[in-house]
């Protein structure tokens, strides 16, 4: 492909080869033709990413805030203008469509431009409680803090972890997963570009364990936000817990329920619940894998869907119209075949549920539908990451209640009724970071926590919750007066 694609490490603003690891070879999911070799980050090159955050730190955290907002805005007018080329990278190395790609974008954008004002309101507290003292505490940052980036929505991962971090003056190093560098690198050129001083951000790429693990022991790194499967987010914990303690953000996988009441609008949820799961392929950690209707109107909603999952394009997203493209890699397409072979027996496939073909080339599976499939199955317990959805049926409120909550995951749920009543005590007994009523993720709110209850996740991201994740907390007493105490 064309040598204009940058593959290198963005170390201290500029963009340089490993020291010591070799490229890997990068190639496009929907045609499986090579795109790059891509250059991979060594001990060396963590180390320097390091040291150019320590260096970048203190002038960072004392640079004003309307410095740093104009930054930002900038920032998030360069993401917006480059939506046609940020498509196209990401295309190559993950085969994102046209239509998903360019929501990406915009996420990315309004998220920095969100945090171009978000630094104003890192306040402390001040208290008068304690006689003869005013008592309050400093917000403060970290300095060397690291993101570890999945490789679904590498872009909108990039905006949720650089932003707050930055905006609370600490320094950052990302690490883009290796299947889908292209794009961040990308970004990275372009924080050089809005003004951001060398060394607060850096980018590398490289394999979890090798890179990843470099990043999650590393002694001078303080604080690691990490998105991405369950497995890993372990062992990122245990590396850091085996280094330095460094502070931990998890947010982890998912097996999200959508309950649909007999009182629902059946088109409309249909149509979310197909959207939550079709779009980006079915790559979505919060998306609507398990869907429970109602049995009095099941065979109405199973129609429904199945004809909207069967209506979208599917092919090389090098076409814009195309609706789905291809599973991340090869790699991602075999683990989904064979969840699938060993699974679809323990129901009844009502459409798909096997590798599609598109030209002959490419990872592609097809939308899949299967029924009354046991809660105990593979196919129920696993995160399959991909356009599968498990469809069953329920009689009565606490029965799909205690099922939706059967899992050791807890990123999303979604109802779909009219009853107020229902949806509000709904809301408030589903565990999960994030309850839908009548709608689906992605519906997000830029206002609002995205969070994981149970193994989907530690702590918080988006907007004040997000920041908080950056600061440390520190109390200061002030003496002015000599009292008694009792």
């Amino acid at each position: 492909m064309s040598t204009s694609i940058e593959t290198r490490l963005f170390i201290n603003n500029e963009f340089i080869e490993s020291k010591t690891e070799k490229t890997y070879k990068l190639y496009n999911p929907a045609t499986e033709e090579f795109v790059a070799n891509v250059h991979q980050a060594g001990p060396n090159d963590i180390d320097a990413a390091v040291a150019a955050a320590e260096a970048a730190f203190p002038a960072w955290r004392d640079t004003p805030v309307n410095v740093k907002s104009e930054m930002f805005r900038k920032l998030s007018v360069l993401i917006d203008e480059s939506k046609e080329e940020l498509w196209n990278l990401e295309r190559l190395a993950m085969g994102r469509t046209f239509g998903f790609s360019h929501f990406e974008v915009m996420a990315c954008a309004g998220i920095m431009k969100q945090h171009a004002d978000i630094a104003l309101h890192i306040q402390g507290q001040s208290s008068l409680n304690t006689p003869g003292m005013i008592t309050f505490t400093l917000k403060q940052p970290f300095g060397v803090v690291a993101g570890i980036l999945p490789w679904n929505v590498s872009l909108i991962m990039f905006a949720m972890k650089t932003a707050p971090a930055l905006a609370t003056g600490n320094c950052v190093i990302i690490k883009s997963s290796e299947k889908s560098p292209l794009g961040a690198l990308k970004v990275a050129a372009l924080f050089k570009a809005a003004g951001f001083p060398p060394g607060v951000l850096s980018v590398v790429t490289g394999a979890g364990p090798t890179t990843g693990n470099l990043i999650a022991s590393h002694m001078k790194i303080r604080k690691i936000s990490f998105t991405g499967s369950i497995p890993t987010g372990k062992k990122i914990m245990a590396a850091a817990a085996n280094s330095n303690l460094k502070n931990v953000t998890l947010e982890l996988g998912g097996k999200s329920p959508a309950i649909i009441f007999g009182d629902a609008d059946i088109q409309k949820a249909a149509l979310a619940v197909q959207m939550s799961i079709h779009l980006n392929s079915g790559q979505h950690c919060q998306a609507n894998s398990r869907v429970f209707v109602h049995e009095s109107i099941a065979e109405e909603f199973s129609k429904a869907l199945v004809t909207l999952m069967t209506s979208r394009s599917i092919g090389d997203p090098s076409e814009k119209s195309v609706f789905q493209g291809p599973q991340g890699d090869k790699l991602q397409k075999e683990r989904i075949v064979s969840i699938l072979e060993q699974g679809k027996s323990d129901g009844t496939v009502l459409c798909g549920g096997k590798e599609a073909e598109v030209n002959g080339k490419g990872y592609f599976i097809e939308p899949t539908v299967i029924k009354d499939v046991a809660d105990t199955s593979i196919l129920a317990t696993e995160e399959i990451f991909g356009p599968v959805i498990i469809l069953n049926t329920f009689k009565t409120d606490q029965e799909v209640l205690e099922r939706a909550n059967n899992t050791e995951f807890g990123l999303y749920s979604s109802i779909y009724t009219k009853d107020v009543e229902r949806a509000l005590r709904f809301a408030r007994l589903l565990e999960a970071g994030a309850v839908g009523l009548n709608c689906s993720a992605p519906t997000q709110a830029l206002d609002m926590p995205v969070s994981g209850w149970k193994q989907s996740g530690i702590g918080s991201e988006m907007h004040m919750y997000g920041v908080e994740n950056y600061l440390q907390t520190k109390a200061v007493y002030m003496k002015y007066a000599d009292v008694a105490m009792h």
